[in-house]
């Protein structure tokens, strides 16, 4: 919508004065500014003002039919972009130690199960010494109990001294096994550090999830805890991500889930999003009166990114069909009432008073004051109405 513009002082351009006119500029062979003066066929005072336009006057506007479209009643709410917190996990070291190497770096895509980094643990230098020590003593176990029962065979040794080396050997059996499944918690081979027989202090650390690198706090040499903030990395899933609206109090009893959203971003002019309501916050924020709204929107490409700011426009009623006006064709004048330039001919133009309604994708709606069919200025409708200031008749 737009306001006509009045800045200079009223030119008196009546028919009168026009066949004076006409006459001078005949007798002195024409002017070369004669088509940039518009032509005033009938004023204000003996009905709608008409005007003529040049040849190079009508290139500055457009002219088109008066056609219906849908219009969806909308609430519009600012709002801004963040990531779904539901897919988003903050990866910390599952035991203590000291980031020894970190392998992304912040926005990487990451895999899931990708290593994110390593960690010196102390506790994984315990689990696998404890694994080393009890096969070892498994191994002692079982070989004393293959001695015994050659020599209870032969009754060098007593039933006594059988049961002996049987429950020994059964123990370090069963102490074997849990260092076994104490190494496969740090997600380490028991049979890698059994045939090597190295105790390796590193552990690895991998994404839970696929998504990007949205927070690094994974500096080499720094001592970790579990649970402990910030976690060294936190990643996030981004193939959707969160729009997140606050309505204003007032108008919270028009939404309800389900309800269709278009979403607008400042960084991305020409590009609508859609979505639904998903979520309605359960209660007003205390300081701003304000209700939270959340949907969710497809971003295969990654163009959106976490705290961008955006505008929705919440579909809270049923789309009428109404005639429509770009809204270049519309013009708000001085006393609040709008009015468009209606034509023929296409060179004779009658200002028209209308009401309009709903905007929607740069389109009023027309309540009354026009027909379907009609021919209607579609762009340019304030280029005419300035010239029309020039002349005070038209007032």
């Amino acid at each position: 919508m737009r306001i006509a513009k009045r800045p200079f002082a009223p030119v008196v351009v009546n028919l009168a004065m026009v066949g004076v006119l006409s006459m001078g500029l005949g007798a002195c062979g024409g002017s070369p500014d004669a088509d940039k003066v518009p032509v005033v066929v009938a004023s204000a005072t003996s009905g709608p003002p008409t005007v003529e336009l040049t040849s190079e006057q009508l290139k500055m506007i457009s002219v088109g039919t008066v056609e219906e479209r849908d219009f969806a009643p909308t609430t519009s709410a600012p709002g801004y972009i963040d990531f779904d917190q539901n897919s988003t996990v903050a990866v910390f070291s599952p035991y203590q130690g000291k980031i020894a190497q970190a392998f992304v770096q912040l926005g990487d895509s990451v895999a899931k199960g990708q290593p994110l980094f390593t960690v010196e643990s102390p506790d994984l230098m315990t689990a696998s010494s404890a694994l080393l020590s009890a096969e070892a003593t498994e191994t002692a176990n079982r070989k004393a109990l293959d001695r015994a029962n050659k020599l209870h065979g032969t009754q060098g040794i007593s039933d006594q001294n059988v049961e002996v080396a049987v429950s020994a050997e059964a123990q370090s059996n069963a102490a074997l096994q849990a260092a076994r499944e104490a190494l496969v918690v740090f997600g380490k081979s028991p049979e890698a550090v059994l045939s090597s027989h190295k105790v390796d202090p590193l552990l690895v650390v991998r994404s839970p999830i696929a998504g990007r690198i949205t927070a690094r706090n994974a500096q080499p040499g720094l001592l970790v805890q579990p649970g402990t903030v910030p976690a060294p990395f936190t990643v996030s899933e981004n193939s959707h991500l969160w729009m997140v609206a606050t309505a204003a109090e007032t108008d919270s009893a028009k939404f309800h889930v389900g309800q269709a959203v278009d979403v607008t971003v400042p960084a991305l002019p020409g590009v609508t999003l859609t979505g639904r309501i998903e979520t309605i916050g359960a209660q007003v924020d205390p300081a701003t009166h304000t209700v939270q709204l959340r949907s969710t929107v497809n971003d295969p490409q990654h163009l959106l990114r976490a705290n961008m700011l955006a505008t929705f426009a919440v579909h809270t009623g049923a789309s009428v069909r109404a005639l429509a006006l770009p809204a270049d064709g519309v013009v708000r004048e001085g006393d609040g009432s709008m009015t468009t330039w209606v034509t023929t001919d296409g060179k004779h133009f009658t200002q028209r008073v209308i009401h309009i309604g709903l905007m929607r994708d740069g389109y009023d709606q027309i309540i009354d004051g026009l027909r379907a069919g009609e021919r209607t200025v579609t762009k340019g409708a304030v280029f005419i109405d300035n010239m029309l200031a020039a002349d005070p008749d038209a007032d």
